[in-house]
């Protein structure tokens, strides 16, 4: 008798093992679901592999370590009757979709393309009953934005290796970033701070108590470390006491304004024992509306400014949100839509489901009589959906036990703008007062302004921190007794850094990259050393200010953010609008070429570049001059090499003289001197350069003994054929590397040590090639 024949599975192919494992719940046994562990194929990191000169032809290559992924992929294709590709909805998915269809060989009518924004039963189910298929507009779009990032960065990479420093990179995106943080570096450096007085007040309806000492005592920190009250605390007392703060504004007809101390003393001196008196009150309702619910960006900002978290650790908690949450008994569940959305649109399902759970949770109160809808820009992609839980009655207290703590923050924070963005407005009674006294230089009026919440709105979900003063209960033409009148001194204050938060947003604004790419960004230029953190504000370092001018002088289109924007827009209108993207390339490439050939010819060494100090030389009196090394700008010696004297500078280019030490030169005997290096502080011996002997410094700032010499071993290394290995110690412990690093990095295990002493005794190290290496070493290349 004849076996049955055995239908065939179909295959579903996605990104990772976590959503391939919330997937395969929903679709059942006649489905095989497996991951690609991200993008399969791509360019090779070695070298251009775009041939510019036969259409921007690309080379892609298995990536490094996929291979036997490929391979499993590839059996399981051969045995599926159906393929479907249900990567990620946004270009970066389509293009790993269609290199896997590229790379499997499934015929075209039986590979199909599933999009969902939302790992939830019946968006799955639903989104495998109507399968697409791959849409190649949007994989130009994606391989379009890869060449001219590729060309980018392999072309004007290595012209920063020979003219700055080695290891340094270029991107389309990233030094457009780095531009913006140094401009506004500069913008703070070159600030003017200009001098203003004001004379404010406080004012209580209180006519029977003298508050002045009390209020005194309670703003004037008790030591120089003490911090003064806050502005939270300040409003408590200040309602308490019935009192109230207030600023001048004017004088007779004429706007209040002093800038200098003998101004404003004038006019104080005439406030004096003055007679303050209500003159009018006026109270008018205020509203204010919800946000719209999450896009890429806004979930970013929000993060940063109320979690603290970077735009990394934003998306890399997202990732885990969306893909699924293993919840007990109800399994693992995708508890957000997509993270990667400019659109804050909403589906009628989700509109409905939150506008329910408002109604039978909050009140009908709370709920507005028609749903809100929220417009997107331009540009967004109108099929994506916002960011919101996929659930909305999977509330964050409900499942908190499941969650990471980091989880639980960010699921609490999508689902509060959520159903907040469906809630009725807040509204607030905003009082405005007009106080006045007579004086020997006029009337002058005061005015001041408090608001009080009628009604929570939407803030009883997303919260909305206040410190607006509680104004005391008055009327018009009642006399105010004066708390505290002072005459102060201000000055203007220079722009704020950037955070991370303002960063995004003024990416997003100027239309520089997408938001799906901005937590690679900042990471990127911060490892390069462009930019460092220090308060969770961007600094600008030397390193990036000088690669920032030389981009500037010779890729002027490179960096200019209206061209950066508009490439942007050329990406999106070869998805949307079936533009050309070849011509898209073309159209780049000239033009680039020809400032390229410019630089290669044109551009100076950054450490042959010098400028001019104010500082005369402590050895032999000749003008020191400021160069760039390594380490960013310092100031040496401007007959060097015939005096060889140099010493770091500040930020402001100011001499920053080394301090003594107590300790000794190990090697030398002369004294050491505190330093500053890439990796923070340090001792070096003050007989440099003829002694380079460097130590390290604890947490505390304790010198830490120097490292013990290398150990030879006899060993030779495989890899640059000329060194020997050595052990050296790290953190970790005892490792071999090569006795020529840098030039040469290998690093074996030390566990390997008498095995290879062994083998070169029997002539049989080092082999070769590197394939008998990793056979010898054990180590598994895919």
């Amino acid at each position: 008798m004849a076996k049955s024949s055995v239908s065939k599975k179909s295959l579903v192919i996605v990104e990772s093992p976590a959503k391939a494992k919330t997937i395969n719940k929903y679709l059942g046994p006649a489905f095989d679901v497996k991951s690609s562990m991200g993008h399969v194929r791509d360019l090779p990191s070695k070298g251009l592999n775009v041939d510019i000169e036969n259409d921007f032809k690309p080379t892609y290559d298995i990536m490094p370590g996929k291979k036997r992924t490929v391979i499993s992929l590839k059996a399981a294709a051969k045995k599926c009757d159906k393929l479907f590709l249900a990567t990620d909805l946004d270009r970066e998915g389509e293009a790993i979709a269609w290199h896997l269809a590229q790379i499997l060989g499934v015929p075209k009518e039986k590979t199909y393309r599933v999009i969902f924004n939302a790992i939830t039963q019946s968006t799955i189910k639903r989104a495998f009953a109507e399968p697409g298929r791959l849409n190649m507009d949007k994989v130009m779009a994606q391989q379009a934005r890869r060449i001219l990032d590729r060309i980018v960065g392999y072309q004007i990479s290595p012209l920063l290796w020979k003219k700055i420093a080695w290891g340094l990179s270029a991107g389309r995106v990233q030094s457009v970033a780095v531009k913006m943080i140094v401009e506004k570096e500069r913008e703070i450096r070159g600030f003017d701070p200009v001098e203003y007085w004001l004379i404010p007040a406080v004012f209580t309806t209180d006519l029977q108590s003298d508050y002045h000492q009390q209020w005194l005592d309670f703003v004037t920190p008790e030591t120089e470390d003490d911090k003064p009250p806050t502005i939270a605390e300040q409003t408590k007392w200040l309602t308490e006491h019935n009192a109230f703060k207030a600023e001048l504004y004017k004088i007779g007809d004429e706007k209040f304004e002093a800038s200098k101390q003998k101004d404003a003393e004038r006019i104080f001196n005439a406030l004096k024992g003055s007679e303050f008196k209500l003159v009018d009150i006026e109270t008018k309702e205020s509203v204010s509306r919800p946000s719209a619910p999450f896009i890429t960006s806004t979930l970013q900002q929000a993060a940063a400014n109320r979690l603290g978290f970077s735009t990394k650790r934003t998306m890399v908690v997202a990732q885990q949100l969306y893909e699924g949450i293993d919840l007990g008994s109800m399994g693992f569940l995708g508890l957000i839509t997509y993270m990667r959305t400019d659109s804050p649109q909403l589906s009628s399902e989700a509109i409905g489901e939150v506008r329910k759970y408002i109604s039978m949770h909050l009140g009908p109160d709370y709920l507005p009589a028609k749903p809100k809808v929220y417009a997107s820009k331009k540009t967004a992609q109108q099929a994506h959906e916002a960011v919101r839980p996929t659930d909305v009655d999977f509330t964050p207290s409900d499942i908190k036990p499941f969650l990471t703590n980091d989880q639980f923050k960010l699921y609490d924070l999508v689902w509060r703008r959520f159903v907040a963005c469906q809630m009725e407005p807040a509204k607030w009674n905003v009082t405005n007062l007009n106080i006045a006294a007579d004086t020997s230089v006029g009337r002058c009026w005061y005015k001041s302004a408090g608001r009080i919440l009628v009604f929570d709105g939407f803030t009883k979900i997303w919260l909305v921190s206040s410190n607006e003063q509680q104004l005391p209960p008055m009327k018009a033409g009642q006399g105010l007794g004066v708390v505290d009148i002072k005459a102060e001194q201000h000055f203007t204050k220079p722009p704020a850094r950037y955070t991370e938060a303002g960063l995004v947003k003024a990416l997003e604004k100027e239309g520089v990259g997408r938001p799906s790419t901005y937590a690679a960004i900042i990471s990127t230029i911060q490892e390069r050393r462009y930019v460092e953190q220090k308060d969770k504000k961007f600094f600008a370092t030397d390193l990036g200010e000088v690669v920032t001018d030389k981009l500037n002088e010779y890729f002027p289109k490179i960096m200019d953010i209206a061209f950066t924007r508009h490439m942007e827009e050329q990406l999106d209108k070869i998805e949307e609008h079936h533009l050309d993207w070849l011509g898209v390339l073309k159209d780049f490439y000239g033009p680039f070429k020809k400032s390229l050939e410019t630089a290669q010819k044109q551009m100076k060494h950054a450490k042959a570049e010098i400028t001019p100090s104010e500082y005369e030389c402590p050895r032999c009196g000749q003008q020191l001059v400021y160069r760039f090394g390594k380490n960013g700008r310092f100031l040496s010696c401007s007959t060097y090499p015939k005096c060889t004297f140099a010493c770091p500078c500040d930020k402001e280019g100011k001499m920053v003289k080394e301090e003594l030490s107590e300790h000794k030169c190990p090697t030398c005997g002369k004294p050491m001197v505190h330093k500053s290096g890439r990796f923070g502080p340090f001792l070096g011996c003050s007989g440099y350069p003829d002694c380079k002997t460097t130590l390290k410094l604890d947490k505390e700032g304790n010198a830490l003994p120097p490292k013990p010499p290398a150990e030879p071993t006899g060993i030779k290394c495989h890899h640059c054929k000329g060194g020997e290995l050595v052990i050296r110690q790290s953190k970790k412990g005892p490792f071999l590397g090569c006795n020529k690093f840098p030039k040469c990095r290998t690093i074996i295990s030390i566990k390997q040590l008498d095995h290879l002493k062994q083998l070169q005794s029997a002539k049989q190290w080092p082999p070769k090639t590197l394939e008998e290496v990793d056979q010898i070493l054990g180590r598994n290349k895919s």
